[in-house]
């Protein structure tokens, strides 16, 4: 058995991977793919078996990996078109696929050459900050109750996640896997652990929620593109309905007065086919699906 290509992804490599990937989101705005981050990548590199591919091997660096549906893949650090076609066919003789690819990332390929798909449990959830605001409309009317319901239970306050408030952060995510029957290790404990651990260091920013000296829930973000966030953890107590909503909205409504940056898109990312993700990314009527296409080389 050939050893697998490429170094695991660790820290150290932030420096040579965040650049080149925020090359590559530049002047996406809200078409930017919530998979292209350092800290995306770090915090799922064990799900994905995430290596990195540098390039000093042949000049075109790259994170090779595996998705959910357990495709090997890579992630190209260049613009595909750069690349002449006979490198590209080397790279892909190991893996399937070039994967997340965003509508604009494609336009230079040809479709002599590649296959291109896309599934719907990869696409990300696009929503309009402002339907956030109010939970305006029909399709929004039973957030509005969900949040009439939380103010009528308490009186919910909220702090600029750091260094002071990740211990409450950890109390809720230990009580939201308590609450899902979760035991230590399923979902996303890991990654959301490591989040709270090093958020300022991965760029992440949020809140967490309280009544009184209670923690109720938080919201970690990440700036993928001005005014566009990608919501990377959000975990809420069931014994508060209404919490998810409301932190959302004041998420929306407050970001801007405690960071000056505006908020305009909120990024959900994909829901991987799950049911009850598919329902609940649904319930808040998102403004359009941000697909990720796979190119396959046709051989």
């Amino acid at each position: 058995m050939s050893a697998a290509p490429g170094q695991p992804l660790s820290l150290a490599l932030r420096e040579a991977i965040e650049p080149a990937l925020a090359r590559l989101r530049a002047g996406s705005a809200e078409g930017c793919l919530s998979d292209l981050s350092f800290s995306n990548l770090w915090l799922f590199r064990e799900a994905h078996d995430y290596r990195y591919i540098g390039p000093e091997d042949d000049g075109w660096p790259r994170i090779s990996g595996r998705t959910y549906d357990g495709t090997r893949h890579l992630v190209p650090l260049f613009a595909l078109p750069q690349a002449p076609p006979e490198a590209l066919a080397t790279m892909l003789e190991d893996h399937d696929c070039f994967y997340p690819l965003s509508r604009r990332d494609i336009e230079g390929l040809s479709a002599d050459r590649f296959a291109l798909s896309a599934s719907p449990d990869d696409a990300d959830y696009l929503y309009d900050a402002s339907r956030f605001a109010d939970y305006a409309g029909r399709a929004l009317a039973w957030k509005r109750s969900q949040v009439r319901q939380l103010l009528a239970q308490c009186t919910p306050r909220a702090e600029a996640f750091g260094p002071a408030s990740a211990g409450a952060a950890l109390r809720v995510l230990e009580a939201w896997m308590a609450q899902k029957g979760k035991a230590a290790g399923e979902a996303d404990e890991a990654p959301c652990r490591a989040a709270i651990a090093d958020a300022a260091a991965l760029g992440l920013e949020g809140f967490v929620h309280f009544a009184q000296d209670e923690p109720l829930g938080f919201v970690l973000a990440q700036e993928l593109q001005p005014g566009v966030f990608a919501m990377r953890f959000a975990k809420g107590l069931d014994s508060h309905a209404g919490i998810y909503p409301h932190m959302f909205q004041h998420f929306c409504q407050q970001f801007e007065a405690g960071f000056g940056r505006p908020v305009r898109w909120l990024n959900f990312e994909q829901d991987m086919g799950i049911a009850g993700f598919r329902r609940s990314k649904r319930s808040y009527a998102p403004a359009a699906m941000v697909q990720k296409f796979r190119a396959r080389l046709l051989r």
